[in-house]
């Protein structure tokens, strides 16, 4: 084989490796694509359930204070009542 040949078929082999090299990297960037737009889907499903029990925690939030207070009126009235039946 002259120079010539040795040249051509080494311009072959790196023809041949850039575009196994850029399917490669095609298939790898497809990949990410596909799992950027899985993660951002994903974030878009935590954050509407942290706006759903954001929500449910204002809507409960209140009510605590409220049941607080029954319970110490509660406590009230049974602390009357064993008074009462102790005849104090």
């Amino acid at each position: 084989m002259d120079r010539d040949g040795i040249a051509l078929i080494l311009a072959l082999i790196g023809t041949l490796c850039w575009g196994i090299c850029f399917t490669w990297m095609h298939r790898i960037s497809r990949k990410q694509s596909f799992l950027l737009d899985e993660i951002h889907a994903q974030g878009k499903r935590i954050e509407k359930l942290s706006r759903v029990e954001h929500d449910l925690i204002k809507e409960v939030h209140p009510q605590v204070g409220e049941i607080k207070e029954g319970v110490k009126e509660m406590k009230a009235v049974v602390k009357e009542e064993k008074r009462k039946t102790r005849g104090e």
